[in-house]
């Protein structure tokens, strides 16, 4: 035990194994101090909730004494970025410093067996590839020619990874046809199962050492063990969640049900490419595909765009109910036709499977109302989802973290709120776990400066995108653009694209949905001068060092929509229990939100730049306090002028 810690100690000090393996590497006592503490927990295999603020560099804090104790390691990360940067970038250096070590002092290290396992949805399905090769005289020429592209691709990949595909970019939609789902995996009964990727991968991870994950697969793995199938990652003795703000909402999701148009539309094309090359005989199958097909575009039509809401409210509405119903008919017709011929097929087997689910499912949606859940359902652009979902998985992560003696670490930049852990702590129900705060080293009162500017309209005033594009265009030009403009609604995002490109001169716009997110982040960076308008996805995650973002804006304190059907079932449910749902569900979470906004500003120890709050309930709101506490100590004006001068001199 103490040569194990003393190792750890070493490792971060001055002259350490980092100091020798890190280019400019910088020695923190706050990250030292991290990673003794993840030390003792991985040897009493105890529970640690870290908040390590950004710039500590908690991923080495974390993985050196993982690696240095010889056991099983699970990583798991809130994004599939992290995964990559972890797998291709973090972990190599980390391992091949040990073995130099090793090799210098003549002694053995187990040589680590890592595994980067991703979701079945991320790799190849070689068995739809060749369902579609076989149709390609009924595909268009365009959509033939990439799968003749992914054909060739397919040849020469190891993994299957379709984000190593480089001809045919990831957000393609042509990788729904060509990936699998849980829903529609033929399992052991495909032709394709002894070379396929994700069996392949899944193997090797049984066998690793170390296995990187994100929480979504993570809790899916959870769930396919609950309902009784077999498991997908191994069972290890430390379990290490980055990113753990995202651990409980996530796991609502899996410990939940849904049911999405994604889904049906993959049953309805399994249907069609069935008939289409091994069941011509049984025309039935184009007619209910066809019909459900019809249905399910109908419905998404009726829902409406870019909505959210209780699914009990629209369940016996006037234009819903009925297509809803039709829904059900299309669903039971199409499994009427697959009852007959599933022995003639594995696909068709499958898709009777899927739509038996889809009909209880919906079924048990249109008819309960369990207390303790949310029934809900969201539309967007192109898909409809309908759902329920918990409102705490309090009880089912503590009994998961309590039901063997292993060791558990939960570390992000975001866990607490106004310096307290209890509300996260709450969430995944583990009140009684080791915690510690580690504050960021960066000098954020001369790196930063916080401005809320004066005399804002309400936040719901029709004017007040024209009013902060006037507000703030000064600021924008004197930064010369370089800026983030992080928005809490789709409608300001859109507002504030329309005003702005009114007055647009001396910065490039770039706005959220018209590419990718990494396109989008790509031109961001090479334009030099860029304005960013973006929502949700880019809160965080986002890791842009030096000059290229030195301004970050946010519309308005990130209260979540209180017309959210989940949110609205934990106000009835906090009420019910006597509890102040603002005080104990709105303000924490808000909190949470923001700090991961603010937290895209400064990466670096020679980052500067403003964050700038449009939002007067900041300083005139009694829980404004509980905000400003909650961030980094910045410097704090409310004069135009100050902020002018900021800029002017930091970017000299």
């Amino acid at each position: 035990m103490e040569n194990y810690k003393r190792l750890i100690l070493q490792d971060f000090s001055k002259n350490g194994l980092l100091a020798h393996s890190i280019e400019n590497f910088i020695h923190r006592k706050s990250q030292a101090d991290l990673a003794e503490l993840i030390a003792e927990s991985i040897q009493s295999k105890s529970i640690l909730i870290a908040e390590a603020g950004t710039g500590i560099g908690k991923t080495f804090a974390y993985l050196l004494p993982a690696l240095r104790s010889n056991q099983k390691i699970l990583i798991s990360t809130g994004s599939k970025a992290l995964q990559d940067q972890l797998f291709n970038k973090d972990l190599p250096l980390i391992l091949n410093a040990l073995k130099k070590e090793s090799l210098a002092y003549d002694k053995a290290i187990e040589i680590q067996n890592v595994v980067l396992l991703k979701g079945r949805s991320n790799y190849l399905c070689l068995e739809k590839l060749d369902q579609y090769m076989q149709s390609s005289n009924l595909i268009d020429k365009t959509f033939l020619s990439s799968i003749v592209q992914i054909k060739n691709w397919s040849i020469s990949t190891s993994t299957g990874d379709i984000s190593q595909c480089y001809d045919i970019t990831e957000d393609n939609f042509i990788w729904s046809f060509l990936t699998s789902t849980n829903d529609n995996c033929l399992g052991a009964s495909c032709p394709r199962y002894e070379d396929c990727f994700v069996n392949q991968i899944r193997k090797r991870a049984l066998d690793a050492n170390v296995v990187i994950v994100n929480h979504h697969l993570f809790f899916a793995d959870i769930s396919l063990k609950t309902n009784g199938f077999g498991k997908i990652i191994p069972d290890m003795d430390v379990l290490i969640f980055d990113e753990a703000h995202q651990v409980p909402d996530i796991a609502c999701q899996y410990y939940g049900e849904q049911l999405s148009s994604k889904q049906l539309y993959s049953i309805a094309d399994d249907l069609q490419l069935s008939y289409r090359t091994q069941l011509r005989d049984v025309k039935q199958l184009q007619t209910s595909s066809d019909y459900l097909l019809q249905t399910i575009k109908q419905l998404r039509l009726v829902l409406g765009d870019n909505s959210k809401g209780n699914f009990h409210i629209i369940k016996n509405h006037k234009e819903i109910k009925p297509l809803i119903n039709k829904l059900l008919d299309a669903l039971n017709f199409s499994k009427e036709v697959c009852s007959t011929i599933s022995i003639r097929n594995e696909l068709i087997e499958s898709c009777y499977e899927r739509l038996d689910k889809a009909l209880n499912f919906l079924n048990k949606l249109n008819q309960t109302n369990m207390q303790g859940y949310s029934y809900w359902f969201e539309v967007n652009r192109s898909n409809f989802t309908f759902a329920c979902t918990p409102l705490s998985v309090a009880p089912m992560i503590n009994e998961l973290v309590f039901k063997e003696k292993r060791c558990w670490i939960f570390t992000s930049a975001t866990l607490t709120t106004n310096n307290s852990f209890q509300y996260f702590n709450n969430k995944i129900g583990l009140t009684l776990a080791k915690t510690a705060i580690f504050d960021s080293p960066f000098d954020y009162q001369n790196q930063s400066l916080l401005y809320v500017p004066r005399y804002l309209l309400a936040q719901n005033h029709s004017e007040s995108a024209h009013q902060l594009v006037n507000i703030l265009k000064p600021i924008i030009e004197m930064n010369r653009g370089r800026c983030f403009f992080l928005c809490t609604s789709h409608l300001m995002l859109k507002s504030l694209a329309v005003e702005f490109r009114k007055t647009i001169n001396n910065f490039t716009l770039f706005v959220q949905g018209e590419m990718s997110k990494s396109k989008l982040l790509e031109k961001f960076i090479e334009s030099g001068n860029g304005l960013l308008l973006a929502t949700n996805s880019f809160w965080e995650g986002i890791d842009i060092k030096g000059d290229i973002l030195s301004c970050v804006i946010i519309d308005k304190l990130p209260f979540q929509s209180p017309d959210d059907p989940i949110l609205k079932a934990k106000i009835e449910d906090a009420m019910l229990r006597g509890l102040n749902a603002f005080e104990e569900i709105q303000i924490p979470e808000a909190i949470i939100t923001l700090k991961q906004g603010v937290g895209r500003l400064i990466r670096d120890a020679q980052d500067h730049g403003v964050i700038i709050i449009c939002d007067n309930r900041l300083v005139i709101k009694h829980y404004g306090s509980q905000f400003i506490k909650s961030l980094p100590s910045m410097t704090r004006t409310r004069d135009l002028h100050k902020v002018m001068k900021f800029l002017s001199e930091k970017n000299k």
